[in-house]
């Protein structure tokens, strides 16, 4: 999907994915703001899927690694040139498997390595350095609850 595609608001997932050792999975992406920068697996959200369901499906394609989602953890939003509202949601995410198959189209590089060697990478991007700095706090979810059929939703979560 391409930037005039996605319209004048943006909506995209991370995923702070942690091996059994407490590594982070990272990647080097080839395009973008990100470019030949660490940064944690991410993605835009398709229209047929809720947010939980983007990050493992992004995190799975960037890097070939199956999560089970642990939480929400944070969101970042801005706005790009006074004219796009660009929004992310962040997902703590535990590895199922650590063996990286990397997306090659997408990618230079994909890794698990230890917030304390992220943060004195010169490589690394800001959030990563800020997530490094702060005890991660998840929020459960509950996909469990119906609001009423009255909403029309197909799918329906919380995040609390």
């Amino acid at each position: 999907m391409g930037r005039e595609d996605r319209g004048k608001v943006w909506l995209a997932v991370a995923g702070v994915v942690t091996s059994n050792n407490g590594e982070w999975l990272v990647v080097k992406k080839k395009y973008g703001g990100l470019k030949n920068k660490w940064s944690f697996p991410a993605g835009f959200v398709e229209h047929n899927e809720t947010l939980d369901e983007a990050i493992l499906r992004e995190v799975y394609e960037e890097t070939g690694i199956a999560c089970e989602i642990e939480g929400m953890i944070g969101l970042r939003t801005g706005v790009i040139s006074n004219d796009i509202s660009d929004n992310m949601v962040l997902f703590s995410l535990k590895a199922q498997s650590e063996e990286i198959v990397i997306q090659e189209k997408e990618l230079y590089d994909a890794a698990f390595i230890s917030p304390d060697d992220l943060v004195k990478d010169p490589d690394s991007s800001i959030l990563l350095i800020r997530f490094s700095q702060k005890e991660l706090q998840n929020r459960k979810m509950y996909d469990d609850i119906n609001p009423g059929s009255q909403f029309g939703y197909t799918k329906y979560k919380l995040f609390l």
